[in-house]
C-alpha cells in the first residue's frame, strides 16, 4: 500500500496535505527529485518580466530556445523537439514512431509502461536483478531489442540510479541499428552527475540513427511546474514526432525559462557538487545509523530496502506525519514493499530526514 502516490507519482503536495492535515508549506517534500537549490534566482525575474508576454501566443516552433540547445549541444535544431515535459516527449515518440512493441526493463520509470499501453504498444518486459542492484543483465537487454520495436531506458533509471558504459550505450546502439529498432535513452537525471559521469551517445546522433534521447529541464532548474523537455535524434525521427505535438503546447513562461536557465554555469556547477556530498552523507548515515540497504546508483536520489521490521508504506507513514514526504516504490514492478525513494535535498533538509528516519524505525518496528 502507497498513501501519497494516488496517482503514480511522487510530489503529489495536496493529496499529502489531505492525507496528513498540514499545510504544504510546512511539508518537507523528498518524493520528487527536483533540484534542492530551487529555481535560479535570474530566472525568476525574467520570468516576473515576461508576464506581460502572455497575452500574446508563444512561438509554436520554439525557435529561440531549439537554437540555444542546438548550440549547447552541437546539434542542428533539426535534431530537437521540444516537449511540455519529459513526459509528453515519451508520449511523442510512441504516437510518431508508432511501434508494436515496447521493450521495458524493470524497474523504471512507469510512464513507459502507460504511455505505451495508452497508445495501444504491446509491453515485452525484462527484468533486473538484486543481484546486480536491478541492472538488467546486458544480453537480455540486447535480446529485448532484437525481439521490439522500441526500447526504453532510464540513464540514470528511475527509480534504482543505475547508469550504463560507454561500451555498453554502443552495443545498445549497434543492436538498435543492426535489428532496426528504436532505442529510447531517458536521460532526465544525467545533469546532477558529475561532468567526468555524463556519459552519452548525444555525441553519436549522426551515427545512430535509432538512438532517441530524452532530457529534462524541469527536474536540474527546478522548474517541474513549468513542464520543459526535449527530445534529441535523427532530423527524420524529429520529423514524425512534430506531426503529432498538439500546436502550443509549450506554453510562454516555459520558454522565457528554459532560455534563461541555459545561461546559469555556477548554478549547475553548485548543484553537482550539492548532490555528489549530501548523496555520500544520506547514503553513509543510513546504511551505519539503521543498517539498511541503499543502492549504489547515481542521480540526485536513493532507492533503499529497509529491513523486515517495517514496510515502505508505514515509513511513509510515519513520516508523513513528521511532515516529511518520501516515495514508496512498493508499486513499481521488481521491487518489494520494503522499498522506498528519496531525493536528495540540502544538508539542513538531509539532516532533518535521517534523523526523523532514525526515529520512525524505532516506532515503525513496534507496528
Amino acid at each position: 500500500m502507497s498513501y501519497i502516490e494516488k496517482y503514480g507519482h511522487g510530489g503529489d503536495l495536496l493529496t499529502a496535505r489531505q492525507l496528513f492535515h498540514k499545510d504544504t508549506t510546512h511539508l518537507l517534500d523528498f518524493s520528487a527529485n527536483i533540484n534542492p537549490l530551487g529555481p535560479p534566482p535570474r530566472v525568476i525575474e525574467l520570468l516576473k518580466e515576461g508576464m506581460d508576454s502572455i497575452v500574446h501566443y508563444p512561438d509554436p516552433a520554439q525557435r529561440v530556445l531549439k537554437q540555444k540547445l542546438a548550440e549547447k549541444h552541437l546539434v542542428s535544431p533539426e535534431q530537437i523537439l521540444i516537449g511540455n515535459g519529459a513526459a509528453e516527449c515519451i508520449a511523442l515518440v510512441i504516437l510518431g514512431l508508432q511501434p508494436e512493441i515496447a521493450g521495458v526493463s524493470y524497474p523504471c520509470f512507469s510512464e513507459y509502461e502507460q504511455l505505451s499501453a495508452a497508445y495501444g504498444v504491446k509491453i515485452k518486459p525484462c527484468y533486473g536483478k538484486l543481484a546486480n542492484d536491478f541492472k538488467p543483465d546486458h544480453s537480455e537487454l540486447l535480446q529485448l531489442i532484437a525481439e521490439t520495436d522500441i526500447v526504453f531506458v532510464g540513464h540514470p533509471n528511475n527509480p534504482t540510479g543505475v547508469t550504463f558504459s560507454r561500451d555498453e550505450l554502443f552495443e545498445m546502439a549497434e543492436q538498435a541499428e543492426k535489428t532496426s529498432t528504436y532505442l529510447v535513452i531517458d536521460e532526465a537525471f544525467i545533469d546532477f552527475l558529475p561532468i567526468e559521469k555524463q556519459i552519452t551517445l548525444l555525441g553519436e546522433l549522426n551515427r545512430w540513427k535509432k538512438v532517441i534521447i530524452i532530457r529534462s529541464m524541469t527536474k536540474f532548474y527546478a522548474i517541474p511546474g513549468l513542464r520543459l523537455g526535449y527530445v534529441l535524434a535523427h532530423p527524420d525521427l524529429i520529423a514524425k514526432m512534430q506531426e503529432k505535438q498538439v500546436t502550443w503546447s509549450v506554453n510562454q513562461m516555459a520558454l522565457i525559462a528554459g532560455e534563461a536557465v541555459l545561461n546559469e554555469k555556477e548554478y549547475e556547477e553548485a548543484t553537482i557538487a550539492l548532490i555528489d556530498e549530501q548523496r555520500s552523507y544520506v547514503k553513509h548515515y543510513i546504511e551505519s545509523n539503521l543498517r539498511w540497504r541503499v543502492f549504489p546508483g547515481q542521480a540526485n536520489f536513493l532507492l533503499v530496502r529497509t529491513t523486515d521490521e517495517i514496510t515502505s508504506a508505514d515509513l511513509q507513514w510515519l513520516m508523513g506525519q513528521k511532515g516529511i514526504l518520501i516515495r514508496s516504490c512498493a508499486m513499481y514492478p521488481g521491487l518489494t514493499n520494503h522499498d522506498f525513494r528519496i531525493a536528495i535535498r540540502t544538508e539542513k533538509e538531509n539532516q532533518c530526514l535521517v534523523q526523523a528516519l532514525i526515529e520512525v524505525s524505532k516506532e515503525g518496528s513496534r507496528l
